[in-house]
């Protein structure tokens, strides 16, 4: 399936169904097609509600599949903020 601006879309349980423990949507709800950056966008919340952009791109998603882009862009937002030290202590 190739996905087009007008076929790449996920649902609230998509979404929800690869986020780490703890993680949520925030309320936006589950995104929408950026039509300025060219990709589909949503806000997720951590545990300690830092929010984060979660972008996926169609071409990304006509390579990987639609949901294996999407748990390839979560994992990235994942990735990248166990790996930022926040807080005064940088812990």
């Amino acid at each position: 399936m190739k996905a087009t601006t007008t076929t790449l879309s996920y649902t609230d349980p998509e979404i929800r169904s690869y986020l780490p423990s703890g993680w949520n949507l925030t309320a936006d709800g589950p995104g929408a097609w950026d039509a300025k950056k060219g990709v589909w966008r949503t806000m997720i919340m951590d545990n300690v509600d830092f929010d984060y952009p979660v972008e996926v791109k169609p071409e990304e998603a006509t390579a990987l599949g639609r949901l294996a882009a999407l748990r390839k862009a979560i994992d990235r937002v994942h990735r990248e903020r166990l790996g930022k030290r926040i807080g005064p202590l940088n812990l």
